[in-house]
């Protein structure tokens, strides 16, 4: 007699519905789902999780595996961070918004691109003064750029912004002396004109004609200023409220600059908190000391790696100066750590397209090694 097995518990086919019965046959076994498919399913659903999310978890995760009193401190940093921040990336996000809304954003562009050399000056002066460290200038630019401000000038202001501002002049002069805090602002100064001079002179070329990257908020300032010269100037429209559209395309712009540059800056603050905990710059910089004449250069790619908050440098510096680091070296250290530190370059990244993110970290290095080197020529 044919062995023949009753099985009520798993789902039957479609013979077995009519039989009532499953000849031999484990139903758990096909029902359940094989470990192929469930991966399969695991890296789909992982798939449509936020990469920049999902990075940020994973290292929470892992900090709180390999050491946990590192994980709460990184978290607590990153919150104090986007606490500080948050006043500049609120306002950024509201001007690129309500210019997307109201229509200025190609009016702006059409007025500063026929003024290059004093919208340049002007940015590069404005920089030098701002108080915004390195990633909390990208909100800033962010709107700049979505606004449909053109390239250049905005890379004026970005590449000054972070180097120096007045109550870091006053300390500097205070605890290094005047004449090193009149060179970092006239370094300031200057890499942010020749940055601008010298993107404007390549603003023409394919690789800068859309500098934001897709999703970053806002149009691209390209487009925006082509969009400006092909047709005639619409009327900005102030009070845009009223009109269900305009309402739309600010909620919709906000939300997405908003998420764009919130979560970006989340995780580059958190890459900062372990680089101030695990690769402190004083210790990068203490292989720094002497005139030997590789020590500008050497002083340029530390800043790569290396993060020194502009104010924790000061003191840091001094103390290695009196050790007997060469001045130019100390100059491009911080100028180097100030402009293309990790987290700094994490956040442009993220912003703006490969080549204008290539650009800038040129710009900064080019930058931060001559400002050594014409430092240490007359110090």
């Amino acid at each position: 007699m044919a062995d023949i097995r009753f099985d009520s518990a798993a789902p039957a086919n479609a013979s077995a519905a009519r039989t009532g019965v499953t000849a031999g046959v484990d139903t758990d076994a096909v029902a359940a789902p094989a470990p192929r498919n469930r991966l399969r399913r695991l890296a789909a659903h992982l798939a449509r999780i936020d990469r920049v999310v999902l990075a940020f978890a994973a290292i929470i995760a892992a900090l709180a595996l390999i050491d946990p009193p590192q994980a709460g401190a990184s978290l607590a940093f990153t919150l104090d961070s986007l606490t500080f921040i948050a006043p500049f990336l609120a306002a950024s996000v509201l001007i690129a918004a309500t210019a997307k809304a109201t229509g200025a954003d190609g009016r702006i562009a059409q007025l500063l691109d026929g003024h290059p050399a004093a919208t340049i000056a002007v940015a590069a002066l404005f920089g030098a003064l701002s108080p915004f460290c390195s990633c909390g200038v990208v909100p800033v630019v962010a709107a700049l750029l979505g606004a449909g401000v053109p390239l250049a000038p905005v890379m004026a202001f970005w590449i000054s912004s972070p180097i120096m501002d007045p109550e870091m002049f006053i300390l500097t002069a205070a605890v290094i002396g005047l004449p090193f805090a009149v060179a970092k602002t006239l370094a300031a100064i200057g890499m942010g004109l020749i940055a601008g001079f010298a993107t404007h002179a390549l603003a023409g070329r394919a690789a800068f004609a859309s500098p934001l990257r897709a999703g970053a908020g806002g149009c691209c300032a390209s487009s925006c200023a082509t969009k400006a010269k092909r047709q005639a100037p619409a009327p900005i429209v102030w009070r845009f409220w009223p009109d269900p559209a305009r309402r739309a395309v600010f909620a919709s712009e906000a939300r997405a600059a908003g998420w764009f540059l919130g979560k970006w800056l989340a995780l580059a603050f958190l890459i900062e908190s372990l680089m101030i905990a695990w690769i402190p710059g004083e210790t990068v910089a203490a292989y720094l000391g002497g005139a030997a004449w590789w020590a500008i250069p050497a002083a340029a790619l530390a800043g790569i790696p290396a993060y020194l908050n502009g104010f924790a440098a000061i003191p840091t510096v001094a103390a290695l100066m009196e050790l007997g680091m060469a001045p130019g070296a100390a100059l491009t250290f911080m100028v180097a750590g100030a402009v293309t530190s990790i987290p700094a370059a994490m956040a442009v990244y993220a912003l703006a397209r490969r080549p204008v993110f290539l650009w800038y970290l040129a710009l900064g290095l080019a930058g931060a090694l001559a400002s050594g080197v014409l430092y240490q020529a007359v110090a």
